[in-house]
This record gives C-alpha cells, structure tokens and sequence, in this order.
C-alpha cells in the first residue's frame, strides 16, 4: 500500500495542495495534520508509522514534511528500513536503502534543517528590527479600532451587553477589557 502524509504548520494554513499531490502519487490512504513540525508527537503521523508495515510505501511531499531536524528525519527513515517500508519524498525522489541513498538522503535532511533554520534567524531578526519603531505591537494587530470600541461602550449605558454585542459585532469580553483599560 502507498500512504501519504500531508502537515501543515497553522490551522490558517491550506493541506490541499499536499493532498492534491499525493492524491495523483497513487496513495491509496493519505493522513494529515495541522500540527507543528518542531514537534515530535504529532497524532496523525505517529498512527501513519504504526500503521506501515513491509512492503509498503510512505509518500510525503518534501522532507519537511515529516521531519524538521536531521536527526529526526534519520531515525525516522532508519526505523521505516528495517521495517522494510520504502520512502519517497516528491521533491527529491525514492531515498532507497543503500549508502548512497542513505548518503544523499542525509546530506539532503542537513540542508532542509539548515533552510529551516535560516527562516526562524531570519524571522527573529525581522522582529528585532520591527521592535525599533516607535509604534511596534507583539501580537495580532487589534481587529476594531478604538473609535469602534469607544461607540459599542458608549451603548452600554442604554442597551445590555448581548445587545451591544449583537449591535456591533464586539464581544463581551472585549468590552470587558476595554472598559478595565479606561479606568
């Protein structure tokens, strides 16, 4: 049997293409997840490697997929070897069971960590350059302006809470904070 393993990193994030791509690989049942790669006790994937046995095949769509670190990804493929499980990765191509599959597959496990790497170095020093301006905010930008917030607390002292709610499309616990913020 052919499985396929499809991860994204966010709920925002989209499996469908992964899907989609391991639909046309032939995979005959295809596990997926939105789950963080920098963990290692990811539900659906844990269920995939019971689940393999000799024989069959596991199709992920790139190495990270499946493992974020060289030392996960070796284990992992050392594991489904002697299991007698065969691998392919779309983007690089059937890592076969030979020194010089091992090899490649290792060298290429180094530079998907290595990229990873870079983005995380990266993504820390965008945020400390942000951090710098004067007006820069951790965190998700605020979804109503303080006018908005200022209109749906002026309401309050005619209609009740739900119906602000219902009003503004605010919430309660909103207003709540808001309303601790102006004291």
């Amino acid at each position: 049997m052919r499985y396929g393993y499809a991860r994204v990193s966010t709920v925002g994030q989209d499996l469908q293409a992964q899907i989609d791509a391991l639909k046309a690989e032939g995979c005959d049942v295809i596990y997926s997840e939105k789950f963080t790669g920098t963990r290692t006790d990811r539900p659906e994937f844990q269920r995939l490697l019971a689940e393999l046995k000799a024989g069959d095949t596991l199709v992920v769509t790139k190495l990270d997929r499946f493992a974020r670190s060289t030392l996960e990804a070796i284990q992992t493929i050392r594991d489904l070897f002697e299991r007698g499980v065969k691998v392919h990765v779309l983007n690089i191509g059937v890592v076969e069971n030979t020194p010089s599959g091992r090899l490649i597959f290792n060298v290429l496990s180094a530079f998907a960590e290595f990229e990873r790497d870079l983005i995380v170095e990266r993504t820390q020093e965008g945020k400390e350059i942000a951090k710098q301006r004067p007006d820069f905010r951790e965190g998700r930008p605020p979804k109503y302006t303080r006018k908005q917030v200022e209109h749906a607390l002026g309401l309050l002292g005619s209609h009740s809470y739900r119906e602000v709610e219902e009003m503004t499309g605010i919430s309660k616990s909103t207003l709540l904070r808001a309303k601790r913020a102006s004291r």
